[in-house]
């Protein structure tokens, strides 16, 4: 049995978001309806600019409904050229913290896994230049070169994926790691025996600190560890 250790991908090991960059690049293609656009920057800006707690749920929602009815539209062709540039631009700008880790971990033999919401296709070009064993992505079912618009999500079960992979690939939970940046990740985190909250989300944060988890935070070339200082009051964290 190997040891394992399971990581997200957006905000987690690439510094930008997949889907982003592919609804960017189909705009840019002129595949996406400008209205539809329109409102996803318009989304964005209010993000960025911090109009509100729950302004990225928004962009976030407006982005999936923008490629969920783009896709349908394309052929299989046209998203691949999308993705397949997508690829090269982001592949090499990752987090160091992540980078370094999947390096070390995959020097001591640990089995690499990848879980992530984005789509599949660029899951997969993404887990095999950095040497993932296995990935999953979200699946956007196409018959004859045409998307349908149905898809199966992976965020939304990556704790029944992760067990699914555990055992198909006969892996073992003692030292294993997982590292996330937001709350869909806690099911698959509570999973492994050494989780890891990366630049993590407030809920995630508010999670991993109650439960003692390590935190991690990267900015700009300075990554920090927050370590309690007080075992019995755990919300007291300090930059090691």
């Amino acid at each position: 049995m190997r040891k394992f250790a399971v990581f997200d991908f957006d905000g987690t090991l690439v510094r930008w978001q997949l889907y982003h960059a592919i609804v960017d690049q189909l705009a840019k293609a002129g595949w996406v309806d400008e209205k539809s656009y329109r409102d996803v920057k318009d989304a964005r800006l209010r993000w960025k600019t911090r109009e509100s707690q729950d302004a990225f749920k928004d962009y976030e929602k407006r982005l999936i409904e923008c490629y969920e009815k783009t896709l349908p539209k394309l052929t299989a062709d046209k998203l691949e050229s999308a993705i397949n540039k997508v690829f090269d631009e982001h592949k090499q700008q990752v987090y160091v913290y992540s980078r370094n880790l999947l390096s070390e971990l995959k020097d001591k033999g640990y089995f690499l896994i990848a879980i992530s919401g984005s789509h599949r296709e660029v899951v997969e070009l993404i887990a095999k230049h950095y040497g993932f064993d296995d990935w999953v992505g979200t699946k956007y079912e196409k018959i004859e070169g045409k998307f349908t618009g149905k898809y199966q999500l992976a965020a939304a079960e990556k704790d029944i994926i992760l067990n699914k992979l555990i055992h198909e690939h006969d892996l073992k939970l003692e030292e294993s790691i997982g590292v996330g940046d937001s709350e869909s990740d806690i099911p698959m985190l509570e999973l492994v025996e050494n989780p890891i909250a990366f630049n993590p989300s407030e809920k995630l944060f508010n999670h991993a600190k109650s439960k003692g988890w390590k935190i991690v935070v990267e900015r700009k070339n300075v990554v920090y560890e927050l370590e309690n200082v007080d075992r019995n009051q755990k919300n007291v964290y300090h930059l090691s």
